[in-house]
């Protein structure tokens, strides 16, 4: 039986680890707040985009784009997977790293690269896929569109030259503070949601000069902002998770301080009653 300064010793270890997780899960609440905006500002945006694109498309049938063609046969896939650069939020990227391996089984047929943005798949890809690795692209700090450019710069490049004939992209998507879900999303060939409209419905404006000049400029942006939106969803749903692990983490750290000083109480009642008795055994024999 651990004695009263060992026992003391660890109520004291994990009392300052109690104080770190609820630092943390403070810091990710507020962080939540502000990657909560940012998503919920996004979301409509994203959507806009996608109706303006599917109606010009509905519309303008002859109008083409590269980035808009779809290969005859998949014989080249590259998958963009979306992690965090740190853990300590419970099962949010390993989520994401499962689904990202369904995705490779499903697209088993293809040669498949692996691009990541964010440390954890990074560091999971590279030891379990080291010849399917493509680019990689931190997470550091806070999210912005210059990243969102770069990834879709790149994978449009690609695409366009015939290097790879599909672009996925894995991420985990915000639902709540308690729920993310991890999706893949088709993100080359670009294709907007048509609807239900008929395709003769007209959209409510005018294009000038033409569709096609119009495309060469959506289609780009829209990428861009679906991936912008991807980095945004998960950045999201990192730090809901990293706040609810933490909070996880200081109950438990309550109850195990609770279960400690119940177990220093015991033993220092049983010292006493130990030095009771040979008070007293001493006494009788004197």
């Amino acid at each position: 039986m651990p004695n009263l300064k060992d026992i003391k010793r660890r109520i004291t270890s994990v009392q300052k680890t109690q104080q770190i997780t609820r630092a943390m899960r403070m810091v990710a609440g507020a962080k939540l707040r502000r990657a909560h905006e940012a998503i919920g500002s996004a979301r409509p945006y994203a959507e806009r985009m996608r109706d303006t694109l599917a109606a010009v498309a509905r519309t303008q049938r002859d109008a083409e784009h590269p980035l808009l063609e779809r290969r005859a046969a998949i014989r080249s896939v590259e998958l963009i997977v979306v992690t965090s650069d740190r853990g300590l939020c419970g099962a949010f990227n390993s989520n994401v790293i499962k689904h990202a391996q369904n995705a490779l089984v499903t697209r088993a047929g293809a040669a498949c690269t692996i691009s990541t943005a964010g440390r954890k798949a990074q560091e999971f890809f590279r030891k379990r896929h080291p010849g399917q690795m493509g680019a990689h692209y931190p997470q550091d700090h806070w999210v912005t569109y210059g990243q969102a450019t770069e990834i879709a710069a790149r994978v449009s490049g690609r695409y366009a030259r015939g290097e790879v004939d599909e672009v996925v992209l894995v991420y985990s998507q915000f639902v709540s503070a308690m729920t993310q879900q991890p999706r893949d999303v088709r993100l080359l060939p670009f294709q907007a949601e048509a609807g239900d409209a008929p395709a003769d419905d007209a959209p409510p404006y005018e294009i000038e000069p033409d569709a096609e000049r119009l495309l060469a400029v959506l289609v780009p942006k829209a990428i861009e902002v679906e991936v912008f939106r991807a980095l945004l969803e998960n950045q999201a749903g990192e730090h809901a998770a990293r706040m609810a692990a933490m909070e996880s983490a200081t109950r438990n750290t309550e109850e195990l301080i609770e279960s400690l000083t119940l177990q220093y109480n015991r033993a220092r009642q049983a010292a006493i009653t130990k030095e009771l008795v040979e008070i007293v055994s001493g006494a009788e024999a004197l």
